[in-house]
């Protein structure tokens, strides 16, 4: 197997991120049940042609009205004022459907996509690989959680609101050239036609506001990212102040964070000074154009309509249209920015599902590495090498085979690749050749330094990541109090921070409670009891030989005592290419032999059974 970095040599090479969103997200219309997707975009499209036509009906019921009141026309204005409430309660009614058809669809299409990252990242532990690589695709809760929610909103926005700007756009557009007609003015005494001059008017208006508009707009995004970045330091400097609140307290820095903060909130202050100056700026145009964009069709009408060739109700008709159609000129200038976000978004999480590709080849190449036998050895490496993900060697050609029941010590400097060797044989590690064969059906379970405790009651992390039924209550304390916790066991079920409440070594003995009620065929210890004093250590080790006797064990540790409670040792030694097992050793003959087949009738295997193990 060649690699470099993540990826293999040779593979097609992956799509780009923003691609690669579309193909994964697209599913929400193709791959599930899609009934409900397609019911819920078609809707969403039938709003938008619904809303334009009542808004065309609304624009044309401005010309009758007009026309009515121009001739005094006392019946038609009357029908038409009672026509009005009806066509406006119409509109709302849309409005209101629209609505929940937008975000419908944006809330279940984030929904689908967010389940299916969810389940890509947590499966096969590709949480884990993710960290270990390099590359596009830190901070994935970040992303799924942010970038997502924009990724999945922005797009039904955008597509909805285009289709309306297009829309009403080439809709009013047609009806200021066809009713607008042209004008004819004289200069220096000549006659001057301008056809469709309201059109040619709509244009230069939209260029002159949205010309405006971006010039401000420019200058606006690069001091509200300063106001960002501003914001981000102070609360980067409150958060330091907290986290190291102890040794500020004992050194009396009071004063001097008041200080140093106040300088950081300072600047933050600046720039929210600059930002409110853009702000006003903005208020000036947009609001000077929303005031300016009513009027100025009235007046480019007033002289077709003073010498007779106009109606009242055409005039208010063409102002209604020029508004509308200004609306809908501007929509591509006001969603710029939003487009710009969206697109950083859509390729964050993009970057991320290409990162889960990576992971999958890797796996797929791994995949090739184990396999599974019927019976033999309980773990059995042959020329195994294990790499890192820039493909520097770590472990090269260990060959060890492991005897079910066995006790094996791994031993070596620090970074000489043990602790990547475990991970490896538990399958985390992907970046691997050579085989690793393994008995079908043996469950392996792996203790780390660090054990994760979840939020939740200390029996749900007792029994993590296991259901716990009712009956399995008294298992859970029993084996708890074996392990050094009784005095925890009046809150057994209550809710509380127990990461935070355990200490280190408390953190490796519930660590080995979860060893005991899961009961694995084989239990690999990476540096599990370095925590513990000595005596602690010997006494966990121990109990976990006592209520796992059938039990292989492979321990990673630093500590000679260890020695006492394995039978086989391991030497791995760092070389030129990768560290090597430089040392094979029996330290206890008795205890390095194979355990006797057994039916596992101890003490604790109807409780295990009673827990869902």
């Amino acid at each position: 197997m060649t690699t470099k970095g993540s990826r293999f040599s040779g593979e097609r090479m992956p799509p780009q991120p923003l691609r690669r969103f579309f193909q994964s997200a697209s599913g929400y219309w193709t791959l599930q049940p899609a009934r409900a997707a397609w019911i819920v975009t078609v809707s969403l499209v039938a709003v938008v042609l619904v809303s334009l036509g009542i808004t065309y009906s609304i624009n044309l019921w401005n010309r009758s009205f007009f026309d009515a009141i121009e001739a005094k026309n006392t019946a038609i204005a009357t029908h038409q004022a009672i026509l009005f409430p009806v066509l406006v309660s119409a509109y709302l009614v849309v409005c209101v459907f629209g609505m929940w058809a937008r975000m419908t669809l944006q809330r279940t299409w984030r929904a689908w996509v967010n389940a299916h990252i969810l389940a890509r990242w947590l499966n096969k532990s590709r949480f884990y690989k993710l960290e270990l690589t390099g590359g596009d695709h830190r901070n994935p809760e970040h992303r799924i959680n942010d970038d997502l929610r924009i990724a999945a909103e922005m797009p039904v926005d955008f597509v909805t609101g285009f289709m309306t700007a297009l829309l009403s756009a080439v809709t009013f557009l047609g009806m200021l050239w066809i009713v607008g007609g042209s004008l004819t003015v004289h200069v220096l005494g000549l006659q001057l036609k301008i056809p469709g001059f309201l059109v040619i008017a709509a244009f230069l208006y939209a260029l002159l506001a949205n010309g405006s508009m971006l010039a401000i707009a420019l200058l606006f995004i690069r001091i509200t990212q300063q106001k960002n970045q501003a914001e981000a330091e102070y609360r980067y400097a409150l958060t330091r102040v907290r986290e190291n609140a102890e040794s500020i307290a004992l050194f009396g820095g009071g004063a001097a964070e008041q200080d140093r903060l106040g300088h950081s909130f300072a600047n933050v202050v600046a720039r929210w000074r600059d930002l409110m100056i853009q702000h006003m700026r903005m208020v000036i145009v947009s609001q000077g154009s929303a005031q300016l964009c009513g009027v100025v069709p009235i007046l480019l009408c007033t002289p077709r309509y003073l010498d007779g060739t106009m109606t009242l109700g055409q005039v208010m008709q063409l102002s209604s249209a020029f508004v509308i159609v200004q609306g809908a000129l501007s929509w591509f200038m006001e969603n710029y920015t939003r487009v710009a976000d969206w697109t950083a978004s859509a390729r964050r999480v993009g970057s991320l599902l290409v990162a889960f590709d990576d992971v999958d080849r890797c796996e797929r190449a791994r995949a090739r590495v184990r396999s599974f036998v019927q019976d033999g050895p309980e773990l059995h490496m042959k020329e195994l090498s294990v790499m890192a993900p820039d493909a520097r060697p770590l472990v090269r050609r260990a060959s060890v085979k492991i005897q079910p029941g066995e006790r094996v010590l791994v031993v070596g400097d620090s970074g000489s690749g043990k602790s990547s060797l475990l991970r490896a044989i538990a399958g985390c590690w992907p970046w691997v050749s050579g085989e690793i064969a393994c008995i079908q059906g043996r469950r392996m379970l792996v203790l780390p330094q660090r054990p994760y405790v979840p939020t939740g009651t200390l029996r749900e992390a007792a029994v993590y990541p296991m259901g716990i039924p009712s009956a399995a209550g008294d298992s859970v304390a029993n084996v708890l109090a074996m392990a050094g916790l009784a005095h925890y066991l009046p809150q057994l079920d209550l809710h509380a921070s127990w990461d935070a409440i355990l200490s280190g070594g408390e953190k490796q003995r519930l660590a080995i409670t979860r060893a005991l009620l899961h009961r694995p065929d084989l239990l690999a210890l990476d540096e599990a009891t370095s925590a513990l004093p000595v005596a602690a250590q010997a006494e966990m080790m121990a109990l976990i030989l006592r209520e796992l006797p059938h039990a292989t064990i492979i321990s990673v540790g630093h500590r000679p005592e260890l020695e006492a409670f394995h039978g086989r040792k391991l030497t791995i030694a760092r070389r030129p290419g990768g560290a090597r097992i430089v040392s094979d050793v029996i330290i206890h003959p008795r205890a390095s032999k194979p355990a006797p087949a057994t039916n596992r009738s101890d003490t604790y295997t109807q409780e295990r059974l009673a827990i869902g193990a």
